[in-house]
């Protein structure tokens, strides 16, 4: 109950920052799920904003212990957290300590003046959401120089992954990024996509929903997830995984946010069983038809779903040709393409 407070809460706090966009709790577990937390993983989210990661990345490794010793193992050296901003750092705080952990872990301060903190604490697991439109001053000192004249990240928190995976050096990397970053739409993004693939191994992107963070923020997102260590080239399994997963059960409704809708005649939700088949996918890296495709990427390619899969047309409605109309329509008007 204190969680669903918590998580409902945070939707509306500070969400005229634009930096600011809180992951959802059900596309936290599935990452989560994804990258395998467990009571072995050392746990960082190096922006950690209201904890969310962290909370549920604790919440998963404690299910996985067998004694008190496991336990306390796990909250007390294996989840780290980092939060630039007091105000956010509090709210981190907060929810970790409704959770019964406390804030020793998570530290205020700036991710890029804190790596040896990183490198020491041997981090395996990272989970994060960085900022899409950091202001120059929140970026990596040694890229603000080459980035003057410019008012926001142009790697549109491409670098921050980056930098995250040099310390982290080997695991497993999941991250929201906005699509632009998988489709390398500019040269700065470009240049991060080929640093990743040669140092690290591209292991899956999953397209979410476009109103995933509604109603804090609107950016169109991504979930990549990142081998440590390996050169992509170098890498066992030649093919990356993509999913099309933008149908999370979730609706919006009115004053209350995004909702899960539940299933025909009865109260059970949805979410449960999408993700499962999302993980049944992905674990099985299957291939169907509007929904999953294998492929191998290098840095010049996109990497997005919609570029390789297969469309399943057995499926699509009036109702569907009609959305597509109006979202595109929507896309015109707020591009002041059509006034």
């Amino acid at each position: 109950m204190l969680n669903l407070f918590f998580t409902t809460f945070n939707k509306y706090v500070g969400k005229d920052d634009k930096n600011q966009a809180f992951t959802p709790d059900h596309i936290v577990h599935f990452m989560c799920r994804v990258v395998g937390v467990n009571r072995n993983s050392i746990v960082l989210d190096p922006c950690c904003g209201s904890g969310a990661f962290l909370v549920r990345a604790m919440t998963e490794a404690l299910d996985d212990c067998s004694t008190k010793e496991e336990k306390e193992e796990v909250k007390s050296n294996h989840i780290f957290g980092i939060e630039k901003y007091k105000d956010v750092f509090g709210l981190a705080s907060t929810n970790m300590l409704i959770h019964g952990d406390g804030r020793s872990n998570v530290r205020q301060g700036d991710c890029f003046l804190l790596g040896d903190w990183i490198e020491e604490k041997k981090i395996n697991t990272v989970l994060m959401n960085p900022p899409y439109n950091a202001t120059l001053r929140d970026c990596n000192p040694e890229y603000q120089g080459k980035w003057s004249g410019k008012k926001e990240d142009p790697s549109k928190g491409f670098h921050f992954v980056h930098y995250i995976a040099s310390k982290v050096k080997t695991g497993k990397l999941a991250v929201l990024l906005p699509l632009q970053c998988a489709i390398g739409s500019t040269k700065e993004i470009a240049e991060f996509k080929r640093k990743m693939l040669s140092e690290h191994t591209l292991d899956a992107v999953f397209t979410l929903p476009p109103d995933m963070f509604h109603p804090g923020a609107s950016s169109n997102a991504c979930c990549m997830v990142f081998n440590l260590g390996v050169r992509h080239e170098k890498a066992p399994v030649k093919e990356t995984f993509f999913g099309y997963y933008k149908e999370d059960g979730f609706v919006k409704r009115k004053n209350l946010g995004r909702i899960e809708r539940t299933k025909p005649g009865s109260e059970e939700g949805v979410w449960a069983d999408i993700e499962s088949e999302w993980l049944e996918l992905y674990n099985n890296r299957r291939s169907v038809a509007g929904k999953s495709v294998t492929r191998a990427v290098t840095a010049d390619d996109e990497w997005l779903c919609e570029a390789y899969m297969e469309t399943d047309y057995s499926t699509l409605t009036q109702a569907d040709f009609e959305k597509t109309i109006r979202d595109f329509l929507a896309y015109q008007i707020s591009s002041g393409v059509v006034q």
